[in-house]
């Protein structure tokens, strides 16, 4: 008859207990028998996880720590051996644990059994924890920090603390091979403290791959050797052995490093006990100097490619900004992250025989070999026709010409440019554009427009080409933007919502110290912040960035000059209020306020116009200039439109009609300037003298001719130098305000 028997009475008559590990709460439960085993009261105990570390020895509690880790990974059972210490840290028993883990692989928890074992497991061959997890493990983590490694030194780094589980090195050399040289590239765990150590490293420098020496056998055979014990290698190697002996080595693995057919160095594990070698420790150690060799000659690979690329760079890059009197510059070139991280991309600043500067960027077709090629070329030929003192519209049409001749044949090429000369003491510019995306100038407030230039077709799309040529002006404080159309599509945009996420940076920056700027441009788009920016064309590959900035300080001195600008867009008419106040304010020490009043209403009547009559924004400039007491006011508002204001006849109840009347009755100069794409309207005012205290006030407004000007006629500007000087005096435009009335001190 079988007696039942619960299973708390099995497992104490087979002498196993039950133990819990809670690692989120480090919490470790014990029953008696499994107290027992770990050198404490028979009976049922909780205790810490650090109290339950320390009756482990460190290595299988490593080993411990990362097989229950594993094992909640992947959801199975697992066993795992746990050397007992007493309180003197000697050995006092050995146990084995099966335990089952659960978790997600940090914050895990177990339960499992303990049983006491014989320690008959030859120290040599002893592999802590569950073999192959243990091995997976540390192959998954090895072969991760190789794969991360972008460099050869990074990859060696990793090598020389690699922790093989069950047999851990103490000892690891990277041998590598220059012609017949043996070289050592890194080692780890050989100190060099004493002259006897510095001598026998020195030994090894000089062995060559012909020498007596096990790691030169490796690569001279493709075979690995494995010496298991100090006799064994006197035994083989006489010579090497009086080098190594002194390291207190027991055994040494020395595999070779082959990748594609092709041995490049050797691997030495040195350890501090003799190990056995099982095919289970051969297999880790031959599968670790494969992915060693892989990693090595994938960096060795990208190295060369960096330095080729880098050379390249260094070589088609222009020699330096030149020191120009009068402005700022500031370059910046973003290679592509694929290939040989070289493009067609580039920009030249070049110092004319006129005393200006021309500053060219473009971007050739393709991001090869051979489009860097045919930069560097065009680059040379743009400098060379640009230092003859060509005109920026001759300069253009030779360029194509020269490149259209250039890649005749199956492979043609077309570049995109933009090429402009500028005047740093006037802050001219003249603008040729061939393809190219349109500049950008960043006003001293914040505000950043595109401003439209006429343009032609990419340069080697056609021999013959006359390029027009577009003169704007860049004031003190303004910075111009020229960049290729990487800096705008990076991170999969278009050209449309590119120029939006540009905008944005360019007016939230700061942009006081240009190389700053500079820098957080590119950072906004090519580094991490632009992944929280990406674009519509997410599929879009990545593209050479060019980028240069040009400044014109404020003149040294010039306190007395007074600026504000305002963008007005079409859709926020309610900005006219905001620029209303600021022409205020920056009027407010004006000597006669009846002119303050004229001048904001003059500058609401510009605007209105603006919005009304055409489909622009409004770029509004005033400067206010000159010393106290005879300052002038000169108030700008741009738009895009060619259509140009007329005159007209407005009746007694007409509620429009009458801006051109204001602006002859209250300025005292105004005019239409045509531009390249559009216009700017403009009026000036000279501050009068403030009038002797108790000066009697004069009174009175001159007439002004009813008579046609010829600026009356549409389309024709309109200017206060067309019209017939007032009655009386023969000189400037009457105004209606007359002489100013005294005004309080200051």
């Amino acid at each position: 008859m079988v007696r039942q028997m619960r299973s708390d009475d099995v497992l104490a008559h087979v002498e196993t207990g039950l133990w819990q590990w809670d690692h989120a709460t480090g919490v470790v439960v014990l029953d008696t028998i499994a107290a027992r085993l770990m050198g404490l009261p028979a009976r049922p105990t909780t205790l810490s996880e650090s109290a339950m570390r320390a009756r482990v020895h460190v290595e299988d509690w490593i080993d411990l720590h990362r097989v229950a880790g594993m094992a909640a990974t992947e959801n199975r059972p697992t066993v795992t051996r746990l050397r007992v210490l007493d309180r003197s840290g000697r050995v006092r028993r050995t146990v084995r644990t099966r335990l089952h883990s659960f978790g997600d692989g940090t914050d895990f928890a177990l339960h499992g059994l303990f049983e006491e074992i014989d320690d008959d497991i030859p120290e040599q061959s002893r592999c802590s924890g569950d073999w192959r997890l243990s091995r997976e493990a540390f192959l998954l983590d090895a072969g991760r920090a190789l794969a991360e490694a972008r460099t050869t030194g990074e990859v060696l780094r990793v090598a020389g603390r690699l922790s093989l589980p069950g047999f851990t090195p103490n000892g690891l050399v990277v041998f590598g091979t220059d012609g017949e040289r043996l070289r050592v590239l890194k080692y780890h765990g050989y100190p060099v403290n004493t002259p006897e150590d510095e001598a026998r490293v020195k030994r090894l420098f000089r062995l060559t791959v012909g020498s007596n020496y096990p790691a030169a056998e490796a690569i001279r055979t493709g075979r690995a050797l494995y010496i298991h014990s100090p006799a064994e290698y006197e035994r083989r190697f006489p010579e090497a052995w009086q080098v190594v002996r002194g390291f207190g080595r027991k055994s040494w693995a020395y595999l070779p490093l082959i990748d594609g057919g092709r041995t490049m160095g050797a691997w030495l594990a040195g350890f501090p006990q003799r190990v056995a070698f099982t095919p289970d420790e051969r297999s880790v150690l031959t599968t670790v100097a494969r992915m060693l060799a892989q990693a090595l000659a994938r960096t060795h690979t990208l190295e060369s490619e960096r330095e080729l690329s880098a050379d390249l760079q260094h070589t088609m890059a222009p020699l330096g900004n030149p020191e120009v009197p009068g402005v700022q510059i500031t370059t910046r070139y973003v290679p592509t992250g694929g290939g040989l991280r070289i493009g067609g991309d580039w920009y030249d600043v070049i110092p004319l025989p006129s005393g200006r500067i021309a500053l060219v960027i473009g971007d050739v077709q393709g991001h090869d070999v051979r489009a860097a090629a045919i930069m560097a070329q065009l680059r040379i030929a743009l400098r060379a026709y640009a230092s003859e003192g060509h005109r920026p519209d001759a300069v253009l049409s030779r360029a194509s010409r020269f490149l259209a001749g250039l890649v005749n044949g199956t492979d043609p090429r077309f570049a995109t440019c933009l090429y402009l000369e500028a005047d740093p003491r006037t802050g001219t510019l003249d603008v040729v554009r061939a393809g190219h995306p349109d500049l950008a100038v960043r006003l001293p407030d914040g505000t950043t427009t595109l401003r439209p230039t006429a343009g032609g077709p990419p340069l080697g799309v056609l021999d013959e080409w006359a390029y027009p040529t577009t003169r704007i002006s860049l004031q003190p404080e303004e910075v111009l933007l020229m960049c290729t159309d990487g800096l705008l599509e990076t991170g999969g945009h278009d050209l449309h919502t590119g120029w939006i996420r540009l905008r944005a940076v360019l007016e939230n920056q700061p942009a006081d110290d240009l190389e700053k700027f500079a820098d957080s441009i590119v950072a906004a788009v090519h580094g991490p912040p632009s992944h929280r920016l990406t674009g519509p064309l997410t599929d879009r590959r990545e593209d050479d960035i060019a980028l240069v900035l040009l400044r014109r300080p404020a003149p040294v001195g010039s306190a007395s000059l007074r600026r504000t600008v305002l963008c007005v867009d079409q859709a926020e008419p309610a900005r006219i209020a905001e620029a209303r106040r600021q022409l205020a304010g920056l009027l407010r020490d004006w000597s006669d306020p009846e002119q303050v009043d004229g001048a904001v209403l003059m500058l609401s009547e510009m605007l209105a116009n603006v919005l009304v009559h055409t489909d622009s924004d409004a770029i509004v400039v005033a400067e206010l200039s000159g010393p106290m007491g005879e300052r002038l006011l000169r108030v700008e508002v741009t738009d895009t439109s060619d259509e140009l204001p007329h005159r007209r006849e407005p009746g007694e109840l007409a509620s429009s009609g009458r801006g051109l009347v204001l602006m002859e009755c209250l300025s005292d100069a105004w005019g239409v300037d045509p531009r390249g794409d559009g216009k700017t309207t403009w009026f000036e005012l000279g501050e009068p003298a403030r009038p002797a205290a108790g000066a009697a006030v004069a009174a009175g407004a001159a007439g002004t001719s009813s008579a046609a000007r010829p600026g009356d006629l549409p389309g024709e500007p309109v200017r206060s130098a067309d019209l017939p000087p007032p009655s009386g005096n023969g000189s400037a435009p009457a105004r209606l305000n007359g002489t100013p009335p005294p005004s309080p001190a200051d």
